[in-house]
């Protein structure tokens, strides 16, 4: 086979005989760590559209793995509060609800193994001793 100044087969871009570049991957390119290759399979699939941009699931990507780091975060800090070295569905209850943008976002969401918030109604909780009592009948006579 001859080589007379024109390029080989497949080596589109290169001079011939050059070094081929190692491809990268668009979560690499985008410098994601979520796989943006089958986020926009999942929207192609998905029929969400009939037509699906180049930019759309680097977007949603980006999105969904800076909400997955906030919440893991905040999971995190409710683990080490709890003296835990694993965050569990309790710390991850805890972190969303404790968190007002997190919890509007995720109001309807239920989480299994996740329980409740600690929150102790202020009448249920028992007088304190200090304080004298007032009588009611004559405090009603004074207006």
């Amino acid at each position: 086979m001859e080589t007379t100044g024109k390029a080989k087969k497949g080596a589109a871009g290169r001079k011939a005989g050059g070094p081929r570049k190692k491809p990268a991957t668009r979560s690499v390119k985008a410098g994601l760590q979520f796989p943006v290759g089958r986020i926009g399979r999942y929207l192609k699939h998905g029929r969400y559209a009939k037509r699906v941009g180049t930019g759309a699931p680097v977007y949603l990507a980006a999105v969904l793995e800076y909400m997955a780091a906030e919440v893991l975060e905040l999971a995190g800090n409710a683990a080490r509060d709890n003296k835990k070295s694993r965050v569990g569905p309790r710390h991850i209850q805890l972190a969303v609800r404790n968190d007002e943008e997190l919890s509007k976002l995720l109001k309807s969401v239920t989480i299994a193994n996740g329980g409740v918030l600690p929150n102790i109604h202020s009448t249920l909780l028992p007088k304190k001793a200090g304080k004298e009592k007032r009588d009611i009948g004559s405090a009603s006579q004074e207006f």
